[in-house]
């Protein structure tokens, strides 16, 4: 009993804390996985809620994975974590039947899970969280109460300020596509001779009132009796799909100058406001400061948003903006504004609002002294 006890406890306290963890390098993207849950359930209204919804959930399951691991609290530990288990499980459930989401980002962008993986996961993982529950008496606490929660206390302080300073500065480690080092263009490469999307097609038919359904290989194609009412294709399997597939760059004149940004011979920066209007009006000032100055320096700069013609037009800035698909930015960066080097397509630099080196840094890093 012992052995499983402590068998129970590695694997319920290092998957959740690695779980609450990944989520903390990356903070924003569990807040647009939630934002994606509510849009697919219709539930938009609640999107203001993502961010601290993001934020506690990461806190929880961290501190519930730290205190089962450690003994700290480990009863307190236990209950967090089948509390979650019970009310994740059955979700996972639904969300494999209805499949609202692809991913359910339950380890951020660090490993992709399908629904069903998910719901699989979930269940094995349910196993030694109950049998944690109902031996939880047997548990012997190795330090007195307040010296328990002051531990908390103190690793709840750290797991904040590591999330605050993710927030802050972009994650300490980039699992998206777009991390420094990236050459774009090999990104968006389909290898030769990899699987593409599988669709079954199937048409519908009418003959005296009724409605029948066929395949390619059965449809009633010479018999003039069925009439021909619609036709539908589902998706069987998905193909290959390359890290990078949706970057196009398309300027409010409608120009597309995706190919040009990436083989530049020359240095570009990039902003990226995934919304002007999200964004805090001084940060996007800066922003088009810093873009004056590389204009005077002859360093291509371009502001990429997603927001509507409407709002570009009321920043008269000189700039070249362009429009890009929101789900993209979001990708490339989590700040907004965020700011990307390239050079000659390869990701040279990634910088948030908070940590943009001053103009002569930044000058001095394009030209590499």
């Amino acid at each position: 009993m012992k052995i499983l006890r402590i068998i129970s406890r590695i694997i319920t306290g290092i998957l959740f804390i690695f779980s609450g963890t990944v989520k903390a390098i990356d903070p924003m993207g569990t807040v647009y996985k939630f934002q994606d849950y509510l849009q697919a359930f219709n539930l938009e209204f609640l999107t203001g809620f993502s961010f601290p919804a993001a934020i506690i959930l990461c806190i929880i399951e961290f501190t519930g994975g730290f205190c089962v691991l450690f003994n700290i609290r480990q009863k307190t530990g236990i209950r967090i974590i089948l509390i979650m288990m019970v009310i994740f499980t059955p979700l996972t459930f639904i969300t494999a039947l209805t499949n609202p989401v692809s991913d359910c980002g339950c380890f951020g962008d660090a490993i992709h899970l399908t629904n069903w993986q998910t719901f699989i996961k979930n269940i094995i993982i349910l196993i030694p969280a109950i049998y944690l529950f109902v031996t939880r008496e047997h548990i012997i606490p190795h330090q007195g109460t307040t010296r328990e929660w002051a531990i908390i206390a103190i690793m709840l302080l750290i797991f904040l300020s590591f999330m605050i300073y993710n927030l802050r500065y972009l994650p300490i480690i980039d699992f998206l596509p777009y991390k420094t080092g990236t050459y774009i263009p090999d990104k968006m490469i389909i290898p030769e001779g990899a699987p593409a999307d599988k669709y079954e097609t199937t048409f519908i038919y009418e003959k005296d009132d009724r409605l029948k359904e066929f395949t390619i290989d059965n449809y009633p194609a010479d018999d003039t009796t069925w009439k021909f009412i619609d036709q539908k294709s589902v998706l069987v399997s998905k193909g290959y799909t390359p890290p990078i597939y949706d970057l196009t760059m398309v300027t409010l004149q409608g120009i597309d100058l995706t190919d040009h940004i990436l083989s530049s011979e020359t240095t570009v920066l990039l902003m990226i406001s995934r919304k002007l209007e999200d964004a805090d009006p001084e940060l996007l000032r800066a922003g088009f400061d810093i873009g004056g100055f590389c204009r005077d320096n002859m360093i291509e700069f371009y502001v990429l948003t997603a927001s509507v013609a409407d709002e570009v037009t009321k920043y008269t800035t000189g700039l070249t903006f362009c429009f890009t698909d929101e789900t993209t930015l979001k990708t490339m960066i989590r700040s907004n504004p965020g700011y990307m080097l390239l050079e000659k397509g390869t990701i040279a630099g990634k910088w948030s609002w908070a940590n943009i080196p001053d103009k002569e840094t930044l000058i001095k890093i394009i030209n590499k002294q």
